[in-house]
Parts: structure tokens; sequence; C-alpha cells
């Protein structure tokens, strides 16, 4: 008999979520906010589940938990130290991941610095081997070199090690000897090879994937097993890991692919969308989520987010991009965010000319806004809501969170006031409306720039701030209509119960397509295939849950980059007829343009496997229509869409039931999370519990 209980559990910057569902009851039973332990992230993990009732804790089926630790640890947070890593490449390309690409982060700065090289010349080794283009060993791979590489690993202390040779892709044969040498003579070190992590041609793209997953393997691997033991003493249950692609994997995956979870947590958010559209019936929509420390946005067209299989991990965001060059190369399929650092405890402040700005810093978990007294002294969008009565004076999560007022306003005027000479309140306003202004960029980053008119999707807001924001940024982009979900402070725990495993497996083909031959092209599939039904079936996946989507990678002779194209759904007798139709249809609505004369290369053969589990069931609820509730108050509070101070009712959403309508303007309070509805907007509960925002 399968156990009752799934628990999500979500790392942020500043708070870590956890919800509990309930599969006979069909909806969250419980749900915890506890502030984020930067320094030891399964702290604040155990200290929550330690919370939980033994009835659930004995009979939970699984938990699936999403991390920010791999991007933390490439962004230098504090407790995170980069392990000695090292590199083996071919001969002569030792520089391969200091040189890289001509991108330049800021075109006209003759003095740019690029991002330091994660692994310091010194530990990068060549070693004399040579395979061709097509798999050809041209020079067989020197022994002697190898014995002198393994002894200077060895002697220089090295945790870890990433192998990335010439065209192994291709043939990994080279790659495959020097791994198992290496695990004969070293025992517990960590090993990266290419033709596992990104079998996939361009030579530096490829080695930056693998040494960044090699640099991560040693941290990720010991906070996921410290994390089992912390679980295990608490409850016998499996743990999942949710990755960037929007699904999710074993931890034993994970340790071996660490780059697989660099947006594991802005992912799961996606998926929650994605999930909740679908059962109120939209097919196009934007997810929103504004946390403690960034504000992300993405898109879902179709019933499918937009994937992008190319990130820049640790590099910088200008307008919600970010930008090339800044950061380290990392292949790998992710779902395509815009993301700000514009979150609630993004700090407002003055720079020398005495204009206000809004981030990128923020107060994090610690010391968090001035207003948790906690130590923070510097202003941030939090303190912003409560100095214009936005926010419940006293406390936040149900009364588990003080809240001190006086430090809020201590802190405007310390820092803002005393340089400029601008009133609080003033500050206040104007710190919301840039926070607006900067967020409503990244809508359009994935909307207008997608060639996609936001007035044709939804908007799912969530986040603790998002619902404060999302009347204020629909209006502006021309959006009509808003989902708050129920829990939208745990939206993204929420996400991580609702995604199914996925693995992407990737072949190179490299061949123009009227070169290869349709069972040339089968053989190839079958062996992706076969190769993710196993990896699935090893998690626990059973056979008769397995989906599989086929795709191709091609592109124009000639071109730079390619295009990725369904290739399910085909006969023998029209495959590369139609997969070249499909490719040129592609290439005219991405590009406005398609040259169909020309001839087309396969570049890769690209496999997904979807393990897909059992959906948590949302219960309906009982209708109540023209619901009588008493505001807990009046308070007057800021609404940008009338500029000004009103007086406003607060209501509890937990006594919201289905069916009940107000206008705007208003407030409404809940434990994650407070929704402003601004004026000329109205809102209603539907049979799930959702607050659907529309505007007159």
């Amino acid at each position: 008999m399968s156990k009752r209980f799934r628990i999500g559990i979500d790392i942020g910057g500043t708070f870590t979520d956890l919800v509990v569902f309930d599969s006979k009851l069909g909806r969250l039973i419980r749900v915890k906010k506890i502030s984020s332990t930067p320094r030891n992230p399964c702290k604040a993990v155990t200290k929550a589940l330690k919370e939980f009732p033994t009835e659930i804790l004995i009979d939970v089926e699984f938990i699936i938990h999403a991390t920010t630790i791999a991007t933390n640890t490439l962004l230098g947070q504090l407790g995170l130290e980069l392990p000695k890593t090292a590199l083996i490449t071919t001969k002569g390309f030792r520089d391969i991941i200091e040189i890289g690409r001509q991108r330049r982060p800021e075109l006209y700065n003759f003095f740019v610095q690029r991002p330091k090289p994660l692994v310091p010349r010194r530990y990068r080794f060549e070693i004399d081997e040579r395979i061709s283009f097509n798999g050809e060993i041209i020079r067989s791979l020197s022994k002697s070199d190898l014995d002198r590489i393994i002894k200077k690993i060895m002697e220089g202390g090295l945790e870890s090690v990433a192998i990335s040779l010439l065209h192994s892709y291709i043939n990994p044969m080279h790659e495959e000897i020097i791994e198992r040498e290496l695990r004969k003579a070293i025992k517990d070190l960590y090993i990266s090879a290419s033709y596992k992590v990104n079998p996939e041609h361009r030579e530096f793209e490829r080695t930056s994937t693998t040494v960044v997953n090699a640099v991560l393997m040693p941290i990720v691997s010991r906070y996921l097993s410290e994390l089992s033991i912390s679980v295990k003493k608490l409850m016998d249950t499996k743990i999942f890991i949710m990755q960037s692609n929007g699904g999710i994997e074993s931890i034993d995956k994970t340790s071996e692919l660490p780059v697989s979870i660099i947006e594991s947590g802005p992912a799961s958010g996606v998926m929650a969308t994605r999930y909740i559209i679908d059962i109120l019936g939209f097919r196009n929509a934007m997810s929103f989520d504004m946390g403690g420390t960034t504000a992300k946005a993405g898109t879902i067209i179709n019933g499918s987010p937009l994937i992008t299989k190319e990130y820049e991990v640790g590099g910088r965001v200008h307008v919600g991009r970010i930008i090339k060059g800044s950061g380290y190369p990392v292949r790998f399929p992710f779902i395509d965010l815009a993301e700000i650092s514009a979150g609630g405890g993004s700090i407002i402040w003055v720079d020398e000319g005495g204009a206000l700005k809004v981030g990128p810093i923020s107060a994090g978990a610690d010391p968090g806004p001035a207003c948790y007294g906690k130590g923070g002294e510097n202003p941030t969008i939090t303190d912003a809501h409560l100095l214009l009565g936005r926010l419940n004076r006293n406390h936040l999560l149900g009364g588990e969170l003080r809240i001190y007022f006086d430090l809020a306003e201590k802190s405007f005027r310390e820092k803002i006031t005393r340089i400029n000479g601008l009133d609080p309140v003033e500050a206040a306003i104007g710190g919301l409306k840039i926070a607006n202004s900067l967020m409503s960029r990244i809508m359009r980053i994935v909307t207008v720039e997608r060639g996609i008119d936001p007035k044709d999707l939804v908007l799912v807001a969530f986040g603790g701030a998002g619902p404060m924001h999302a009347c204020s940024l629909a209006s502006e982009i021309g959006m009509n209509r808003v989902i708050i979900p129920r829990s939208p402070g745990l939206f993204s725990a929420m996400g991580l119960l609702v995604v199914d495993f996925k693995h992407t497996l990737i072949k190179s083909i490299r061949k123009n397509l009227d070169n290869v031959s349709f069972e040339e092209l089968e053989e190839v599939f079958k062996e992706l295939m076969i190769r993710g039904i196993n990896l699935l079936l090893s998690e626990g996946v059973r056979r008769d849950s397995i989906v599989i989507n086929r795709y191709i990678d091609a592109r124009y002779v000639g071109q730079g980059y390619e295009l990725i194209i369904q290739a399910d759904g085909l006969s023998e007798e029209n495959y590369f007829s139609e997969i070249k139709n499909r490719f040129n249809s592609l290439h005219e609505s991405r590009y406005g343009y398609a040259l169909i004369d020309d001839p087309v290369e396969i570049v890769n053969a690209r496999v997904d496997v979807i393990g897909m589990i059992k959906k948590p069931r949302l219960i309906k609820e009982k209708r109540c229509e023209n619901q009588k509730l008493e505001a807990i108050e009046y308070r007057e509070a800021f609404f940008e869409s009338i500029d000004s101070f009103q007086s406003a009712p607060v209501y509890d959403r937990d006594k919201l039931l289905s069916g009940f309508k107000a206008q705007g303007p208003l407030i409404i309070e809940q434990y994650d999370s407070t929704i402003i509805v601004e004026e000329e907007w109205e809102i209603s509960v539907d049979d799930y519990g959702n607050v659907i925002l529309s505007s007159s």
C-alpha cells in the first residue's frame, strides 16, 4: 500500500519552505517557512521536519528537494570553498577554459576582467593523444603522460578531476581509459568525464560544463549525503532532487551530474505554474516568482515551459539578462527564465548622485530586512511595504515572525533621509516603483522579446512578495488576469510535488541529412532510449510509466548554432523530408526566414525519457455564493493605482470561501504572503481556493 504524504523542500536565499501534501485529502495539510541557514542548509530542513507530527513522518512516500547550493558555490558563498580541481585535456588545449569565446561582458572596456578560471593553470594537465572529428584514432593515448599526470594529482592533493579530450563526444575511448586508471590509482577521487557530462561538439562549452561539474561534485555530494543522513534519522523515505530542466532525479544521479541542479529552485515554480493552469483550463501563462532575493519570470506556451540548452552560471545579470562572457558556460537543458535582483529583501539605497536605487544586494536571511529585528540596518522592499501600510505592522508568518515598524522607519531615516532628504514614506514609494520597473522588464523579456503578446497569457504570481506586486505589474504590461495560488509563498515547494522524472540523453551525429540512413538514425535513438529506460528503472520508475520524446538538433550546413526539432511520429517513407520541413518551419518562425533549398545538417540525436509519477489531486471546495465576510480591520495603505493612501479592508485568506467576490482596493493576509488588490481589480475565489484577480 502506498504511503499517504509527500514533502517538498525548497531552500531559498531568505527562507526554507516545506510543504506536506496529503494524497487522501487532496490538499496541503502542513506548510512551514523557516529562515534559511546558508552556512549549513541542512540545519533549517531538519529543524522544520522535527516540528512535524510523528504520524506524518512515518507515512511519507518521498521527499523532493530543490536547492541553491550549486549556484551559491560558484557565486562564492561564505562557507562553500571551491575544491582543488584538475583538468586533463588533449595536448595543446590546456588554456581552452581561459581563452573561451570572443564574448566581452563589457564591449568598450579595454580592461574588462574575465571570470577567474575554476582550475588554476598549474592543475591543467595535457596528455599526448588525438582523435579526429569522425572518431578515428590518430595518436594513441600516451601511457607515460597518464602516469605522470596521476602522480601530480596525488602529490597535489586534488579532490576532483575533469576530463575533456578533443572529439571525445564522437569516440570516448581515451577518456574511458583515463577515467579507469584514475579510479584504480586514487581512491575517493571525484571524476567528471565529458563523454558522460556533455557529449556534444564545441570544445570550450563542453570543457567548461565538465569543469563546472567537477568543481561542484565534492560539495554537492557531501551536502546530499549529509541531508540523507539527517532525514534518515527522522524517517524512512526516498529523496529526489529537482533539476533545472523541470524534472526530478535520484540523489545518486545528482551526485554524478550536479550541473543538472544549478537552477532547480526557480524551475519548480514554473512547473507548479504549469500544473495549476492545466487544472484551471489555461494553456498559456507567465510565472512570476518574487522571493526574498530575486524575482523570476518564465513562460508556458501550449502547456510546456520554454527551454534553453545553455546557461552561464555565476555570471552577472543586467536588466534580467545574463551578460554573456561574465560567467561559466554550462550546457544542459534549463527552463528559460529571466531573473533580476529585486526581492523582498532587496536593499533600497542612494547612489553618489543622490538617486534612489534598488538592489542588487539583498539583506538575505541574515540579517534580513530591518523590520525583522535581527540586526539589519538597511531599508528593503519589505520595509517599504510595512511603512506604506501594505504589510501587517505587528507580525508575519501567522505570528511566528515579529515585525518592528520603528526599525523599518529608522532604517529609511538613517540610510535615505539623512543622505538626500527624502521623507521615509516618499522613499518607500519610490523604492516600490523602481522595483516594479525592474521587474516589468524581465516580464517583457520572456514575452515581448520572444514574440509573445502578454495579453494572451494569464499571470500566475507567487513567492512571498509576488502577490503584493502582481496587480501593478500586470497593469503595466497589459495583462488583465492574475492567479494567486492558495499558498503563494510556498508555491515553488508545492511545485516539487507535481513534477516527473526526466533525463536527456544526447549522441553526436554531425552528418548532412542526405548522408544519413533511416536505419542509422533509428539505431542511435534505440541506444539512447535503452540507456534512458534503464536509468529510470534504476530510480524506481515503473516501465509502464515511461514516456519517450525524440528530437534532432539541426542546422543549415555552415551555420554556427542549431535548433531542436521534434522527431516523433514520422514514418520511414517521409522521414527526412518531414525533418527538413519541420526545421525550415521552426527556423522561419524563430528568425523570420527559411533557406528551403539549402542542405540541412543533423548535429545531434536527443532523447528525453520521462518517468511519470502520480500527481497530487486537488479536491474542489464547496462553493458559498454571496459570502458576507467581516474585515479584520481597515488600514490606511498606499495603492499604486491611485498613487495615494486609502483606507482599505483587510481580510484573512483562510476565511475566504470558494465563490467569494470583492472589489479592490483591499488587502488579503495569510501565513506565507500578503495580496494587494489595487483599484479597478476584482477578486474571486475559485473552486480550488485560488484567488483570481481580474481588471475592469
